[in-house]
């Protein structure tokens, strides 16, 4: 006897280990891109350093920005709703697994029973007109209604909650790159209003002394007051500016206030400018089948299938008999100090199976609907990538040809400069009229300007190539 319950018991753990799987197989669908990016703006796969291979302390050279991204790692409420998702999704992934195993209770009764004279004479087990009481007394363990999982579906569906906890890890990480670009990208915006901002001051500041001069130069009937009025024009220009500088300013400082998510602890480190914010690793582009592991939303997306076809699996399992085991072993008496012992023994077990017959289409629509989702799960996973190639390419043509525009705007605002400088020589000789000196500051400030955007741009532009390419090592909260 128990030879032959050993070798149950070892076919049934077989059984068991050997169920089926009606799941799909996991495979990745085909690169929906190109298999290179473009080229004319890409220097070769091997040129420079992976954005993954270094974290973002290492990647920016301002100290003032990176006491702002730590603290907005630390204190951004959207990126702590996040961190609690995962620890949802952890939870439910837990709870899925857990029925993987049996589950047992201990449970102990007590019951007070009672046979009238009717039921009694009916049962015979006392004579007629005579009734009785008694308790019962119950204490055991059991095994309720544990599904014996041989077509996969307990399986399948602990693998797709498994492949939710996952993705939404990665969807995290996600956002937490994306919160470094968008505290960077509001960063460099605010130093662009700031150093814009220093410039019409300084620019208000010697258009009022040339308006100065212009009236005295009025007053002694040197210049006429045309000329005056073209300086006070161009002051008036400078300080409408000015205004809509300081305004603008002020947006981008709240927007950063509300990234970073706290005050921050003064002093800060002192910033550094624009034109020093470029001193960044030179990032190597890869080829794009590297976003694949790379990027933590194709990561994400690529659970998501994977969660799908295990909810398939499932759905499929759902055509075939249901098999549940229950059992309990204890003691039971009718005398509480007696209750245990071996003439008090009680046990049962046995297996019950269940197989809907008649079910109006519910199996085969829910099979319907896994498959739905499977096929939004690998478009879902195909669109990610074809973003995380357009953002790539995006950012490395922004890389060549915004350095391009920089060097040719520091160009021409040297010219300006000396063409500003030129006409106020010209003027002061009496050569030209004071509208060419209009013409030449206007030029000139609007030069200055131009230059501090597009500078703005280029080094916004090198951390969207840092995050789109997978960025770096997250720091653990």
């Amino acid at each position: 006897m128990s030879r032959l319950s050993n070798a149950l018991r070892a076919l049934s753990i077989g059984m068991f280990l050997s169920a089926c799987s009606f799941a799909p197989r996991d495979e990745r669908p085909a690169l929906p891109t190109a298999q290179r990016y473009a080229e004319g703006y890409v220097d070769g796969p091997a040129a420079g350093t992976r954005a993954v291979e270094f974290g973002w302390r290492d990647f920016f050279a301002d100290p003032r920005l990176e006491v702002l991204i730590a603290t907005a790692l630390k204190n951004n409420r959207d990126l702590t709703i996040a961190v609690a998702q995962i620890e949802e999704a952890r939870g439910l992934y837990r709870v899925q697994r857990s029925d993987l195993l049996p589950k047992i209770n201990v449970n102990a009764e007590v019951t007070r029973n009672g046979v009238g004279p009717e039921s009694a004479g009916l049962t015979g087990a006392t004579p007629l007109g005579t009734s009785e009481t008694f308790t019962q007394y119950f204490v055991g363990a059991g095994v309720a209604a544990f599904e014996l999982d041989f077509w996969g579906r307990v399986r399948n569906l602990s693998r797709a909650a498994r492949a939710e906890y996952l993705a939404t890890v990665e969807a995290a990480r996600a956002f937490q790159l994306s919160l470094i670009r968008d505290v960077a990208s509001a960063y460099f915006a605010a130093l662009e209003a700031r150093e814009r901002l220093e410039l019409a001051e300084a620019t208000v500041d010697s258009r009022r002394e040339g308006l100065r001069i212009a009236k005295k130069r009025l007053d002694a009937g040197v210049t006429s007051a045309l000329d005056f009025r073209q300086a006070e024009t161009l002051l008036t220009q400078a300080e409408t500016e000015l205004a809509s500088l300081r305004f603008t300013k002020a947006q981008n400082e709240n927007l950063l206030a509300t990234l970073v998510g706290s005050a921050i602890a003064e002093p800060l480190p002192e910033p550094l400018p624009l034109a020093d914010q470029d001193r960044m690793e030179t990032l190597a582009a890869g080829m794009p089948s590297d976003l694949l592991v790379n990027r933590p939303d194709i990561l994400a997306a690529e659970h998501r299938l994977r969660g799908a076809r295990a909810n398939i699996g499932a759905a499929r399992a759902a055509f075939f008999p249901s098999i549940t085991l229950t059992g309990s072993y204890g003691f039971a008496s009718t005398e509480l100090d007696s209750l245990v012992g071996n003439d008090r023994r009680t046990w049962s077990y046995g297996p019950s199976i269940s197989l809907p017959i008649f079910d109006f289409g519910a199996r085969r629509a829910n099979l319907t609907v896994a498959e739905a989702r499977q096929n939004i799960a690998i478009a879902d996973y195909e669109r990610t990538i074809q973003t995380s190639f357009q953002e790539v390419s995006d950012a490395l043509a922004g890389r060549k040809f915004l350095a391009e525009q920089v060097s040719a705007q520091e160009r021409g605002t040297k010219a300006q400069r000396q063409l500003a400088e030129l006409a106020h020589r010209r003027y002061n000789e009496g050569v030209v009229s004071y509208l060419e000196v209009l013409d030449a500051e206007r030029n000139l400030f609007s030069a200055e300007q131009a230059l501090l955007q597009v500078r703005r741009a280029e080094v916004s532009n090198l951390v969207s190539l840092y995050i789109a390419l997978g960025g770096g090592q997250i720091e653990t909260r």
